[in-house]
């Protein structure tokens, strides 16, 4: 995986003209590159765009896709080598190097990387190269085709501040992406400086129509087989601030409904396979090594922060089911991690990413009878004998500083929690999108978790951004516009 001391400078000298990642073209390859050293014109390789994602203290994954199958391979290493050796034009560290991959049409000619062996809270520098097969698999007419950087997480005993954004809900109800930019609110977010971004999940919605006009062409129709899903994903990278804000911001990525059809329950869904792995094909998302299928997960940012990025659709029985022992939205395994992880975690702040929230009413209608999220309504079940467990864990435990983040509703709301009633929160929740989609009727929370509502508010797309420190988690709800909606502070117990 490591290349010679030589390889770092010469490649060095080769991509000194590129400043950002777009594609382009270079006169060389360092010695030993299993690419020609023959240059090419500069095309767009990679309409899709780069991504980061699930990054680690020791760990990231990159992702691609090409149109249609060509060679590829990663270079990448500390920036501040990269930097000190092109000053100084002296080796200091070597690059690393991938071994060569082919994209093929088994994945839609995605292909999503794991580097492995990082230093925490390091920044690194990668370039994509990418090549076409040539005779007997050997790659030929190589370009760089895109350029990136990210920083590793801090390991779990560094105390730093981090600072992340959440959101959700991109592409429903008919506000698809419009003109060249297509979400202009991933520019305002990308603007905040992030450590990382969580997206909880409606990534794109597959079940709904694009109509053009207003929307750019090719999404009007409702996805039901796999090349239709990941025409959809496809679709949702065609727009540029999309695009711009991946090459640039680390992402954790977890889905709802929407990514299959509306408020699905997995094991009863038909099409539940085939919209996993368009998500899994189209996001990088860290496959665990003892189920291909699992995306529920936890993310370590410093000595503060520890993520618990729930799943709550593989697994959930039947939303109309009556609640009981035998209901459950999270299965019984994911459930024990979350109650045992919540218990053994040495991080200041816990923060649960649910997707759905714990206490709005959110009925499914005829097509979808039963509450999708975790409260029950008037008539209507939801998921509350699970949701109980969580809550006395959390307070038979004493387990201090923890706090939900959802999404699906289309609009804000902020609950602080009393569920013992003696009069101290025990837990908050903050509740925020859409990205771009309807806005949902505001409802309040429902009495069961004895709320105290700060914010109830919509018809804005929107995102909440959140600053982290050992002894503050500071909460803040932009717009579109990137003016302020909402703030809460909150100090740590």
């Amino acid at each position: 995986m490591m290349g010679s001391r030589s390889i770092l400078l010469l490649l060095l000298a080769s991509l000194a003209s590129l400043s950002s990642c777009t594609a382009a073209s270079r006169e060389g390859l360092p010695p030993g590159s299993p690419f020609a050293e023959t240059a090419a014109a500069s095309i767009n390789l990679l309409p899709q765009g780069i991504a980061v994602g699930d990054v680690t203290s020791r760990s990231a994954l990159l992702w691609l896709r090409t149109d249609g199958p060509m060679m590829v391979q990663f270079e990448w290493a500390p920036v501040a080598a990269w930097d000190i050796v092109s000053k100084l034009g002296t080796v200091v560290a070597p690059v690393a190097r991938t071994p060569l991959f082919t994209t093929g049409q088994e994945t839609d000619f995605t292909l999503t990387i794991p580097l492995e062996g990082l230093t925490p809270a390091t920044r690194y520098r990668y370039y994509v190269v990418v090549g076409t097969k040539g005779r007997e698999g050997t790659p030929t007419e190589a370009r760089v085709a895109a350029r990136g950087e990210f920083t590793t997480l801090s390991d779990a005993v560094s105390s730093v501040p981090v600072t992340f954004a959440w959101s959700g809900d991109l592409g429903g109800q008919g506000r698809c992406r419009r003109g060249a930019a297509g979400y202009p609110i991933f520019d305002v977010m990308r603007a905040q400086q992030l450590d990382f971004f969580l997206f909880l999940g409606d990534t794109m919605y597959g079940d709904n129509l694009c109509p053009s006009p207003p929307n750019e062409p090719g999404a009007d129709f409702r996805a039901t087989t796999l090349a239709e899903y990941r025409a959809r994903h496809r679709d949702q990278r065609g727009a540029e601030a999309l695009r711009r804000f991946l090459e640039s911001v680390p992402v954790y990525v977890i889905w709802d409904d929407h990514e299959v059809r509306n408020n699905f329950a997995g094991p009863f869904d038909s099409q539940m396979p085939v919209g996993r792995q368009a998500l899994r094909e189209y996001w990088p998302i860290r496959v665990a090594p003892d189920d291909p299928h699992r995306l529920f997960r936890t993310v370590r940012a410093g000595a503060d922060l520890e993520l618990f990025i729930l799943d709550t659709r593989q697994y959930r029985s039947r939303n109309a089911d009556q609640d009981g022992p035998a209901k459950t939205m999270l299965g019984e395994r994911q459930l024990q991690w979350l109650l045992n992880g919540l218990t053994e975690s040495t991080a200041t702040w816990k923060v649960i990413v649910t997707t759905v929230p714990l206490s709005i009413p959110k009925g499914g209608g005829a097509g979808a009878p039963g509450n999708d999220g975790w409260a029950g309504g008037p008539g209507s079940p939801g998921f509350e004998r699970e949701r109980q467990v969580l809550v006395d864990t959390i307070l038979g435990r004493k387990v201090k500083n923890v706090v939900f983040l959802a999404g699906d509703v289309h609009y804000v709301q902020a609950n602080v929690y009393d569920p013992n009633g003696d009069g101290t929160p025990d837990f908050q929740e903050f509740m925020a999108g859409p990205l771009s989609a309807a806005p949902g009727p505001l409802t309040p929370p429902s009495a069961g978790l004895r709320p105290t509502t700060l914010i109830n508010e919509g018809g804005y797309f929107n995102f909440g951004l959140i600053r982290v420190t050992k002894s503050s988690f500071d909460v803040t709800v932009l717009d579109e516009a990137g003016a302020t909606r909402f703030s809460q502070h909150l100090p740590a117990q």
